[in-house]
């Protein structure tokens, strides 16, 4: 154990039900003596966002925390308890250019098909969201390496990271604006749940500021362009076990699952529980 005492490591839980779950004993995806310790060690391993394929191979994206600076890496499986890790999804992209930028939390464009999610190419790429502040795009041939989406704005001459959205002023996502689970293709675009961190007019247990989620629709055919956004949280904190824990009143969006013509949403709470919210199909 580091002198912090506070190194994060992935599990495993199991359900028949999507509501009740058991935790396996020992942590799948962990700091080791490898390749990619000075990346993982002494933080860990966090955030994860999984995706499988049609062939039955799992990508995981996790945030690899040095302490210091957020990695957003790639582990890949085919039994979700051995995982390969892949190292940083933007280690190779534009010569390096974004290799060691603090990235965290990307969320595969899928397609919904029966009870499982694949993901889609669409203009012969995959796509991801990703970011912490501002939600940015980047494109894959593999789900491996990652390159992010640049534009040059006027008047100057080199390429920087293009933001899909950024903050807005007096709403739930005034401070920040980060990816939930893996962004699903509908007949209406390219729905994506995230994280708003910002005020909550009801000042709920006393707290002005909290995590809540939001919803975006982008447009398939451009997958940067926003087609519309909820004024509002569609999720909240309210609960105790969301207003009270080890950090601000929390719900965090990270996992979206389809069971049996239902939707189950899973979420962090105050950084100390995970809960679920259902809705029908």
């Amino acid at each position: 154990v580091g002198k912090h005492a506070g190194t994060s490591r992935l599990g495993l839980a199991c359900s028949e039900d999507g509501l009740h779950f058991q935790t396996e004993p020992e942590p799948v995806l962990y700091p080791m003596e490898d390749d990619f310790q000075t990346l993982e060690w002494e933080g860990g391993c966090e955030d994860p966002r999984i995706v499988e394929t049609q062939e039955g191979e799992y990508f995981l994206y996790y945030t690899a925390f040095d302490g210091k600076t957020a990695i957003l890496c790639c582990a890949k499986s085919r039994d979700l308890r051995r995982f390969i890790k892949c190292g940083p999804v933007f280690g190779k992209a534009l010569q390096g250019k974004y290799a060691k930028l603090w990235s965290k939390s990307g969320a595969v464009v899928c397609r919904r098909e029966g009870e499982h999610f694949y993901p889609v190419k669409l203009q012969g790429k995959y796509w991801m969201y990703w970011g912490e502040t501002n939600i940015y795009a980047a494109t894959s041939e593999d789900l491996i390496n990652w390159e992010p989406v640049e534009f040059v704005a006027d008047g100057a001459k080199d390429p920087v990271l293009l933001p899909v959205i950024t903050p807005r002023k007096g709403n739930y996502d005034e401070w920040l604006c980060e990816p939930g689970p893996q962004a699903i293709l509908t007949e209406a675009g390219i729905l994506l749940l995230y994280n708003g961190k910002g005020p909550n007019p009801e000042h709920l247990g006393g707290h002005d500021t909290m995590y809540q989620g939001g919803q975006l629709l982008l447009d398939p055919e451009n997958p940067t362009c926003l087609i519309s956004r909820t004024k509002g949280p569609f999720i909240t904190p309210s609960e105790v076990f969301e207003l009270e824990g080890q950090v601000m009143p929390t719900c965090f969006l990270e996992g979206l699952a389809y069971y049996k013509g239902k939707y189950y949403l899973y979420y962090g709470t105050a950084d100390s529980k995970v809960a679920v919210a259902v809705a029908e199909g």
